[in-house]
């Protein structure tokens, strides 16, 4: 996910797993797969930086066994001992 800033200043926050295209047309457009267009106030170079700093991030919680573990671990659900409750 990646913040930007619309024309009008107010931010959003993107799935950078969905953008399509980022073009300067000179503002810069962000189509996503389904169609929808946002203009926003960042250049797509800065977009791309966004965009790789996100997926880095993922990938160092991939790489790191403590994150990862936690990351993994499902929320509000009790461990249940092997063999089960008793």
């Amino acid at each position: 996910m990646i913040q930007v800033t619309r024309l009008n200043d107010s931010t959003i926050i993107l799935n950078a797993d969905l953008i399509e295209v980022i073009e300067a047309t000179p503002d810069t457009v962000i189509t996503l797969i389904d169609g929808t267009r946002f203009v926003v106030r960042e250049d797509p170079e800065e977009l791309v930086r966004r965009i790789q700093h996100y997926r880095a991030g993922l990938l160092a919680l991939r790489d790191d066994p403590v994150l990862r573990s936690a990351a993994l671990r499902p929320v509000g659900l009790a461990a249940v001992p092997p063999g089960g409750a008793s």
